[in-house]
């Protein structure tokens, strides 16, 4: 039995017929996706990657990310900050009236002794150092006998008997509820001799990963750290932007793990024995002591709830050492001792203070716990903001084809406002910190995404336009017809326009050069059009029409242009700068070819007036060109240019809007073939720089006298004028000019024009 032709090979054949069938599946797969993708929408498309990639980056956390939620923290902290209704903490502190009172620190530890003394007589429940004693104190009357001279050797043996300062500390310290402060170093250092630390119980898992780490501690001399009832760091960090938000309630320090000084004082009071740290799989969920479990984030940091500054926490340690601070300010309250000083160097930081001292912030800390008002940011936090964020963006990608821009904009900003009032309330009425930027800033970019593709496919359509009509139409046409595709039909609207007419003079001896060469006649022709158009173009206008070696354009449409008769003027001027520059090529071209060279020269017509400008021509093909008077007016002007010799010749009415900006000069008063009405017609010999040079002064003063003269019949006048105008007027190349007026005033001295002459050449040609 023959194989089936499938299998009609070798074994290496049957692999790649099956490898080819595979082949063509991956095939089919890729162009069902395409069409799918093209269906769903390109921009679409990417705005769902987007969105993934932004939950891939809500995992990761980065900086700048980290750095928004926590401003907008801030920011809700600045507008409902805690109410500090109650005071369970009285700072005492060591500030700049103590230090003039009493000294510069460090004080006597005899003296810090009464202090301890003085606050537990008050009633102070717990007392806290945010100082450390690391060294012992050198006015120890022990190190005084051994440091004074002039001791007799009985009164040193009597300084060394006595007690050391640090020793009266102690004791002071075994007669109060003591909490001394430890500091955490970036590097580790030889550690003395300590009480065993406060015991440490974790449920969940190991939390030394994520917590705070210190490779060294800085610790008390040993004799006060055996008196005191507890060792805690007040170590505050800042964050990377130097602002304090959150401090760690344990830490590990010298690798073993230790409370900090508020959580210290907080077990203390509660005569608790043990700090218990409760961790899952995403970090430290909260710490607690019997009664009391305060929330922290994956590190073991608590989020402070802060109050604005108040000096209403603070007695000055001189006042309390001098009996003048109440006993109720102290009794059964948390007293923290600490600086205000400038000079010891204690300030911090925080959301709502630019300088707080660092022993207030262990009081707020101790406040918010004991008040109930603590912030926390819920181990479910990123999964809300994740769920957030795919929920808006997945609505907006989906809402996008249904609803209009401005519907979808709406649709926007009231998920915004929901967002937004979502995590107030939550912070506001829970103390939850639940981030609403990230869902919001990932859903504008979708949204931005969304719209920059819809302006992408708008500009495709655009460009499709352009390539069909850029051909035809000038390019501030194509651009309208781009935005607006009622502008393809068949009509036209009236407007005050400018229009120019060019030709270039003696074109067909020009042409006879190239008899041999119909090729080089059309690059000189493209070399010429090109830069014509280009001045025409810079300048707001629009080409209308080229008609062989001819030129049609208009200004203020299809784009208004309140400057449409300066801007077309200077494109006059610089259309015969750039053709100057084009003959200085093309004669240097001719003579290293040794070639004949023909000049080129062109002619100008400028007039303005209401033209009707639209689609001219029949349903199949048509135009967008300008029709009237005013554009006949300005062809004839353009004809004339050869009369007079003068390269350009503009209609009065575009005179009157030139406002003195360039150097013009009155030709003549014509009636041109075809036209009734007569027009006053100008040249423009320069800008307004030649304007204002005194010889052009003279010369149009002495042309205005010799054409006045010349219209009243004053023709001997006329005559003398002429030869003065002459003197001038030749190095503006308007020889042929006063020819013409000579030849005139001869013939009218000769024969005198009729009694209703009024001054008008009637033109028989174009």
């Amino acid at each position: 039995m023959p194989l089936p032709s499938a299998l009609a090979l070798s074994g290496n054949g049957v692999k790649v017929n099956y490898a080819r069938v595979h082949i063509q599946q991956g095939q089919f797969s890729m162009k069902w996706l395409s069409d799918k993708a093209r269906r769903f929408g390109l921009a679409r498309s990417f705005a769902v990657l987007l969105l993934m990639a932004f939950a891939a980056l809500r995992v990761a956390d980065p900086v700048p990310l980290r750095e928004l939620r926590l401003r907008t923290f801030d920011f809700f902290q600045v507008l409902d900050p805690r109410k500090a209704v109650q005071r369970p903490v009285v700072i005492v502190d060591i500030d700049e009236k103590s230090l003039k009172a009493i000294g510069q620190w460090p004080w006597p530890r005899t003296r810090v002794a009464d202090l301890v003394s003085r606050l537990s007589e008050m009633g102070a429940l717990v007392i806290a150092f945010d100082v450390v004693f690391p060294e012992p104190d050198r006015m120890s009357p022990a190190a005084a006998a051994d440091t004074f001279r002039g001791l007799d050797e009985a009164t040193r043996e009597k300084l060394r008997a006595l007690k050391s300062n640090d020793s009266v500390l102690a004791d002071a310290m075994r007669r109060s509820h003591v909490v001394v402060g430890q500091s955490g170093l970036p590097f580790a250092v030889a550690q003395s001799a300590s009480r065993a630390p406060v015991g440490i119980a974790t449920l969940g898992g190991d939390p030394r990963p994520y917590l705070v780490k210190f490779p060294g501690l800085l610790r008390n001399v040993p004799a006060l750290e055996q008196s005191a009832s507890g060792r805690g760091l007040f170590t505050i960090r800042a964050e990377s932007d130097g602002i304090v938000r959150r401090v760690p309630l344990v830490m590990i320090a010298a690798g073993a793990i230790v409370p900090s000084l508020a959580l210290e004082v907080l077990r203390v009071a509660s005569g608790a024995s043990t700090i218990l740290i409760r961790s899952d799989r995403a970090g430290i969920r909260d710490v607690a002591i019997p009664g009391l479990a305060m929330p922290t984030d994956r590190n073991g940091q608590l989020w402070i709830h802060f109050a604005p500054h108040d000096s209403a926490r603070y007695v000055s340690a001189a006042d309390v050492l001098d009996g003048k601070v109440p006993a109720e300010r102290v009794a059964h309250r948390l007293a923290l001792i600490g600086t205000s000083a400038i000079g010891l160097l204690d300030a911090k930081t925080t959301p709502l203070d630019p300088v707080m001292p660092g022993v207030e912030v262990h009081a707020q800390v101790l406040e918010s716990v004991l008040t109930g008002s603590m912030l926390s940011e819920p181990s479910y936090a990123i999964g809300a903001e994740l769920c957030a964020a795919i929920v808006i963006g997945g609505a907006i990608v989906a809402l996008a084809p249904v609803l209009n821009a401005a519907l979808l904009l709406a649709f926007g900003a009231a998920v915004a406002a929901v967002t937004l009032g979502a995590s107030w309330y939550l912070y506001a009425r829970q103390g939850q910190l639940i981030d609403a930027t990230y869902p919001l800033l990932s859903s504008t970019l979708v949204y931005f995404t969304l719209v920059f593709g819809n302006y992408i496919g708008e500009q495709a359509q655009r460009l499709r336009i352009r390539s069909a009509f850029g051909q035809y139409l000038s390019p501030a046409l194509v651009e309208q017809l781009a935005k607006s595709s009622d502008k393809l039909a068949l009509g036209g609207e009236e407007r005050e326009m400018t229009v120019l007419f060019s030709d270039v003079r003696g074109f067909t001896a020009i042409s006879e050069l190239y008899k041999d060469d119909p090729q080089g006649l059309t690059a000189l022709m493209n070399s010429f059009l090109t830069p014509l158009t280009n001045a025409i173009i810079e300048r707001n206008g629009t080409i209308d029409k080229y008609m062989g070696d001819a030129v049609m354009a208009f200004w203020n449409a299809p784009l208004h242009d309140p400057r449409h008769e300066l801007n077309a003027c200077d494109a006059a001027l610089e259309m015969l700068r750039r053709v100057e520059l084009l003959n200085k090529k093309r004669e240097q071209q001719a003579s290293e070819g040794d070639q004949r060279f023909i000049p080129i020269k062109i002619g100008i017509g400028i007039n303005t007036g209401r033209c009707v400008v639209g689609n001219m021509g029949s349903d199949l093909r048509f135009n967008y060109s300008a029709l009237g008077d005013a554009v006949n007016l300005a062809s004839r002007l353009e004809g004339q240019s050869k009369t007079y010799d003068v390269p350009i010749i503009i209609g009065s009415t575009t005179v009157t809007k030139l406002d003195g900006r360039f150097a013009l000069l009155e030709l003549d008063r014509i009636a041109v073939k075809g036209k009734t009405e007569p027009e006053f017609v100008y040249t423009i010999l320069g800008d307004a720089e030649v304007a204002r040079r005194p010889e052009f002064e003279m010369l149009r003063q002495h042309v205005d006298d010799m054409l006045a003269c010349y219209r009243r019949r004053d023709f001997s006048r006329a005559a003398e004028l002429i030869e003065k105008c002459r003197k001038i007027g030749n190095k503006y190349g308007l020889a042929r000019l006063f020819d013409i007026y000579a030849a005139r005033t001869r013939s009218f001295q000769a024969e005198p024009p009729p009694d209703d002459w009024d001054g008008v050449v009637v033109l028989d040609t174009k």
